[in-house]
């Protein structure tokens, strides 16, 4: 059972691979604002699923963010995710980000509790 209070916090090193210029979201060398969010998602994506059942997951609905500072090649991100409600397959989170004690970013996001298999089956339909 999914209840308020649990969290995850997923980390990353900032690389090439998601630095703004290579994403295409900007031209500068530094962090991506499409990258910190999907940090945050892959936080609130961890911090339930060992609340699922067997063969569900969850999917994300909406997220939103500031993105306050930026971060260069090397720095170590983490971002937090904590579930502040559960409505039936509704989940939400507070999420944000931090380099070095300093807040990246915070906002909200949610996600909801899908069944694997019949929403990949509804891909292929």
């Amino acid at each position: 059972m999914i209840e308020t209070g649990q969290k995850h916090t997923s980390e990353l090193t900032v690389s090439e691979d998601v630095t703004a210029a290579k994403i295409g979201s900007g031209d500068m060398p530094v962090l991506a604002t499409p990258a910190m969010l999907a940090l945050m998602e892959n936080a609130a994506m961890l911090a339930v699923a060992d609340s699922l059942a067997d063969g569900e997951t969850t999917v994300g609905g909406h997220i939103e963010s500031s993105h306050l500072k930026p971060s260069k090649i090397g720095d170590k991100i983490t971002a937090t995710a904590e579930v502040t409600k559960v409505e039936g397959k509704k989940i939400e989170f507070k999420v944000s980000a931090h380099s070095n004690g300093i807040l990246l970013g915070e906002g909200t996001h949610l996600r909801f509790i899908v069944d694997r298999n019949r929403f990949i089956e509804k891909l292929n339909k």
